[in-house]
């Protein structure tokens, strides 16, 4: 299958379909990529990498249950939008594992270039709607973002402690830059900020930081 091609490409529509019924549908089915899609990050409760639906499924989940521990007052559904809708664009863009040097270099236009790509498979009502959540979250400046920027960060390290260091292991992982994640969380919640310090700190002291 070409690259450029789209999964519902495998199997079109039976002919009757209203047009903007086809369109979200379309794009729900591209949105089945999101499933292969490996994040660096292993998974706590089997030996394997955790994909990216399964992120963001947890990030969700996070922002349900943390949502009491925000510095300031988020609206929660918005959140989850903002956190589900946030890592799409890797279905084209791919993966840019934080602890990989490099690997972030052309992220914003690899990602920007999928951000177009992917909701202009929508109808443009909608189209601009996803794209305005994934703007919001990229840009980090409304609380809702924020939190959940924080869950991302947070998210990650809860999987590194279960696994005995998981990334923190990764050639590019340092206290530096396992200290400039944490900030992440620091900067939308004192409290989960503060266990994040608690986890570093114990990391360090086990050697699975390097110092």
């Amino acid at each position: 299958m070409d690259d450029d091609a789209l999964l519902i490409d495998r199997q079109p529509l039976p002919a009757g379909v209203p047009d903007r019924l086809a369109a979200q549908l379309r794009f729900l089915a591209e949105a089945d990529k999101l499933k292969t899609i490996l994040r660096a990050s292993p998974l706590a409760a089997a030996d394997r990498r955790e994909n990216d639906a399964e992120h963001s499924w947890h990030l969700a989940l996070m922002v349900v249950l943390l949502a009491e521990y925000a510095e300031e007052p988020i609206d929660v559904g918005h959140t989850i939008r903002l956190v589900v809708v946030h890592d799409l664009v890797e279905i084209y863009a791919g993966d840019s594992p934080v602890f990989v040097p490099g690997a972030a270099d052309d992220q914003q236009e690899r990602e920007i270039a999928a951000a177009e790509r992917l909701f202009g498979l929508l109808p443009p009502d909608q189209a601009a709607s996803m794209r305005a959540l994934w703007d919001e979250f990229e840009a980090g400046v409304t609380p809702e973002a924020r939190f959940g920027k924080a869950m991302d960060r947070l998210e990650p390290m809860l999987l590194n402690w279960l696994n005995g260091g998981g990334t923190w292991g990764m050639p590019g992982a340092s206290e530096a830059t396992v200290r400039a994640r944490e900030a992440g969380v620091v900067a939308a919640s004192t409290t989960l900020g503060a266990v994040t310090s608690l986890l570093v700190d114990e990391g360090l002291r086990r050697g699975w930081i390097r110092p």
